[in-house]
């Protein structure tokens, strides 16, 4: 009797051990499915190549987006027009159709343009501005024109 109980008790062992091996053949086949490699060690090596692979497009995409940035702080962003009349507001000559309009990107670069309507006459003038700033004398609406792109 102590013979036939050591029989199943290894029986059982064996069945045991064969219902683990054909869980775990299952499992490798689970994560093999779908992918061009015969081993373990070639779907790790897989797995890497992409990640390595996905972290240079990670790189490529931040270096884009920095260019990207850089570009848009040169565009332009702000504008702003003042409109004024040049004979003064109480002189009873002309309407507000003179205008000052600045033009700027984010650092405070670019231009502002002034028109001034005198009867039959027009005249434009476009100042190239650095950093909110002129080289040039800029009129009182130039400078409020600026001025309000800056708080835009």
């Amino acid at each position: 009797m102590n013979a036939n109980l050591l029989f199943y008790i290894a029986i059982g062992c064996l069945v045991l051990l064969g219902g683990w091996l054909g869980f775990m053949e299952w499992r490798l086949k689970k994560l093999f499915r779908g992918k061009k490699a015969d081993n373990l060690e070639d779907v790790l090596k897989n797995l890497s190549e992409d990640l390595k692979n996905l972290q240079i497009s990670r790189e490529k995409t931040d270096a884009y987006l920095k260019k990207a940035e850089e570009r848009l702080k040169k565009s332009l962003k702000k504008t702003e027009v003042v409109r004024f009349n040049p004979f003064g507001a109480g002189s009873g000559q002309g309407s507000n159709q003179s205008f000052s309009a600045a033009f700027l990107d984010e650092l405070g670069n670019g231009a502002v343009i002034s028109a001034l309507y005198i009867r039959d006459n027009i005249k434009v003038y476009a100042k190239p501005i650095k950093e909110h700033k002129s080289e040039y004398a800029l009129t009182p609406e130039e400078n409020e024109a600026i001025q309000r792109t800056k708080s835009s």
